[in-house]
């Protein structure tokens, strides 16, 4: 390979970068360039400069989208080929074009500023938007809309089916920056929903149809993006319009309402407030929805922050657990940072669980364990408590795999068929044994994990291989790249 001559190694080079392949769409993409090679261009180009008045010149790069899609399917051309060989399905079967279903995630990165160097200090966030193709199907025939899947990814949740399409240096709470630099993705994305992609696969023509699910999202981002208010709302949850209150009482029955078409609606109510109301009642009318939405996404429950979300919420009961808070009216600051210090000294000696600051995923699949409730139970006096806390995390561990797993009704089926009886248990259990809590509130994860799963993997067959994981790994590598390790110290 290395000691080819000079000319064949930079075609080669060119053939692995996005946008060198020819392709057609068909309708013609609205307001999209038909030109193929296209590399990674400024996320800003066609912006006025005003935007670019931020320190640094660059404030966004990306991949236009349709070129960043086909440069993905021609590195899937191989596992196509393989599908059909393996389906039986002749080349000539393929005049209907395959059906592509991808997964979006977005996610807002905090401190990625240089850690050695004499630049500005610029409180540098990121945000990162990536795509992963998560299945290709075939359509034989139009009339019995029979599908033939030929390709499944395997690991949706690594960062190597993962592809970056959009790196940004903003703030993801900085909303009209946001909406401003992914503005042309969600316009190129609108287009390509309507038209379909010719590009050759070994050698023939084929076309292909998208279908697009923005499911990568942690809530923060997904109220973000569909104009909700944040996570403080008491409107506790982004697929229904129970608030706090209604969701603590009523725990378990709840189905999925919202949709990006409602939320439109419901804020050209806001925007309008055709009833003349007071802002009290114009809120309750449109459940907390007050900016525009302006990026479609799947209503789904991302599996890694319902992890960390719980896990926090478990940790908070272990300490209320320790120092009996079911017995006294408000504890002071001191007696909880004791039970707390007492928490975290018996995790760390009998479990090697390091306190963290902020949970993570790997602390809270450490935490969310029996070994750790075990620990837990040495420090809290009554036997009829121990017996509670064990209880309750062995119903929340039998209903884990079900929003975990990338595919529930292989993996665990017997869980998935118990999990409304779970829940239904765990509800019981928090609203009896552990009142003290959920008195008029409960958290927006744990309501979620409760109220909405069984019908989100009806709908979509799996809530894990939905999952923001992909990206969040992906994270990891970027700050490789940006020769910056997480989260170090800042004194040097």
């Amino acid at each position: 390979q290395i000691f080819q001559p000079l000319h064949s190694l930079r075609a080669a080079e060119k053939e692995l970068l996005p946008g060198f392949h020819q392709f057609e769409w068909e309708p013609a993409l609205k307001n999209v360039s038909p030109s193929c090679n296209v590399g990674i261009i400024n996320g800003l180009s066609g912006w006025a400069s005003s935007l670019d008045d931020s320190q640094s010149d660059t404030i966004t790069r990306r991949f236009r989208y349709d070129v960043a899609l086909v440069s993905a399917i021609k590195d899937l051309e191989e596992d196509i080929v393989e599908g059909l060989r393996e389906k039986g399905v002749e080349d000539s079967a393929c005049t209907q074009g395959f059906s592509v279903m991808i997964k979006e995630s977005c996610d807002g990165m905090g401190d990625v500023s240089e850690k050695h160097g004499g630049g500005p200090v610029v409180p540098e966030k990121v945000v990162r938007f990536s795509f992963t193709v998560m299945s290709i199907s075939l359509l034989l025939n139009k009339d019995d809309e029979q599908e033939v899947t030929i390709f499944t990814e395997l690991k949706p949740n690594s960062e190597l089916s993962c592809r970056p399409l959009c790196l940004m240096f903003v703030d993801e709470a900085d909303h009209e920056t946001l909406t401003a630099v992914l503005a042309p993705l969600v316009a190129e994305r609108n287009a390509m929903k309507e038209s379909s992609l010719t590009v050759s696969i070994a050698g023939l023509l084929q076309s292909f149809r998208f279908q697009f699910r923005g499911s990568g999202y942690d809530e923060k981002m997904v109220r973000e993006l569909e104009g909700m208010e944040g996570s403080g709302s008491t409107y506790v949850c982004t697929l229904c319009d129970s608030n706090r209150a209604e969701a603590s009482k009523n725990i378990v029955l709840h189905s999925i309402t919202r949709s990006h078409k409602e939320n439109l609606a419901r804020y050209e109510i806001w925007r309008t407030n055709p009833f003349s109301e007071s802002v009290e009642e114009l809120r309750d009318r449109v459940k907390g929805v007050f900016a525009k939405p302006f990026m479609e996404t799947q209503t789904t429950l991302d599996a890694l922050h319902c992890d960390i979300g719980n896990a926090t919420e478990f940790y908070k009961i272990f300490q209320d657990e320790i120092g009996e808070v079911y017995r006294k009216e408000n504890p002071s600051r001191e007696e909880r940072r004791s039970w707390r210090a007492a928490l975290d000294k018996e995790l760390r000696q009998k479990l090697k669980l390091k306190p963290v600051m902020r949970m993570n995923g790997n602390y809270a699949r450490k935490l969310m364990t029996l070994e750790a409730v075990q620990v837990v139970c040495g420090l809290v006096p009554s036997e009829e408590r121990r017996h509670a806390l064990r209880e309750l995390m062995k119903l929340y561990l039998e209903m884990k795999p079900v929003w975990r797993s990338t595919c529930p009704n292989k993996e665990c089926p017997d869980q998935l068929c118990r999990y409304t009886f779970n829940s239904q248990s765990f509800a019981d259990l928090i609203s009896t044994a552990f009142k003290y809590r959920y008195k008029g509130k409960i958290t927006n994860y744990l309501h979620k994990t409760l109220a909405h799963v069984p019908e989100i993997i009806e709908r979509d067959g799996s809530i894990g291989a939905w999952a923001s994981e992909g990206n969040e790994s992906a994270n990891k590598l970027f700050r490789r790249f940006r020769k910056m390790n997480a989260r170090q110290s800042k004194a040097f």
